[in-house]
């Protein structure tokens, strides 16, 4: 999924970088205190799962988690996976720098469209159906992704066309992996902490619910 640096026109470029300024700011400005835990874990997720690369012409193939991320964090997914590719990029040489808006929108926006997508449905499901729909989020968000890196390619030159058509079918693997261990994930969080996946303003006010009513809780066990 990641793009090397050299690949893409300079219009490509300015682009993606404008795309994930505005991805980013309205990310940070969705983050609130009580996700910022979740947002690190799942970048730091983001960040190893996707460390294994198999060279795919001017792309790679390897595991994201970026479903997963969107199902929980939402636009917040912009700032947790642009820090993963970030330090990939400085670390590891993966992708570059030049390119680093682009493959911030690449990934990120598909992972924001299947937490938009999902999210209600996994939220009105009993564990097993939410774990269905979360696996729905994690492969459709693989492939988002993989039209996104294709078109990248395709407006930088007609050259890159069966790159583009490469990176795609290469990925139909990643988005069976990438469903079921995102549908494993899902599941996991319904069974423990299911309003991870909540939007943002209802967790507040679902934290908000939980400590008042254990507040009330405790003073009646006093009063009592």
């Amino acid at each position: 999924m990641h793009i090397v640096d050299g690949a893409l026109a300079p219009e490509v470029l300015i682009g993606g970088g404008v795309l994930a300024v505005a991805g980013l700011g309205l990310g940070l400005r969705k983050l609130p205190i009580d996700k910022i835990p979740a947002t690190g874990v799942l970048s730091a997720t983001f960040f190893v799962a996707s460390l294994i690369h198999v060279p795919v012409g001017p792309s790679s193939v390897h595991l994201i988690m970026s479903g997963l991320a969107g199902l929980v964090l939402g636009w917040t997914a912009f700032p947790a996976l642009f820090v993963g590719l970030l330090l990939q990029a400085i670390f590891f040489g993966f992708g570059g720098l030049t390119v680093l808006g682009v493959n911030t929108v690449n990934i990120a926006f598909p992972a924001v469209i299947a937490g938009f997508v999902f999210r209600s449905m996994v939220a009105r499901s009993n564990p097993a159906g939410a774990a269905i729909w979360g696996g729905l989020a994690g492969a459709s968000s693989i492939a988002l992704t993989t039209l996104f890196v294709a078109i990248s390619l395709m407006l930088s030159g007609d050259a890159f066309i069966p790159a583009a058509k490469l990176v795609f079918f290469a990925h139909i693997p990643v988005m069976i992996v990438e469903g079921l261990i995102s549908a494993a994930a899902v599941y996991l969080i319904v069974k423990v902490k299911p309003e991870l996946l909540m939007p943002a303003d209802q967790t507040s006010e679902f934290t908000l619910a939980t400590s008042t009513a254990g507040a009330k809780q405790a003073s009646e066990v006093n009063n009592g």
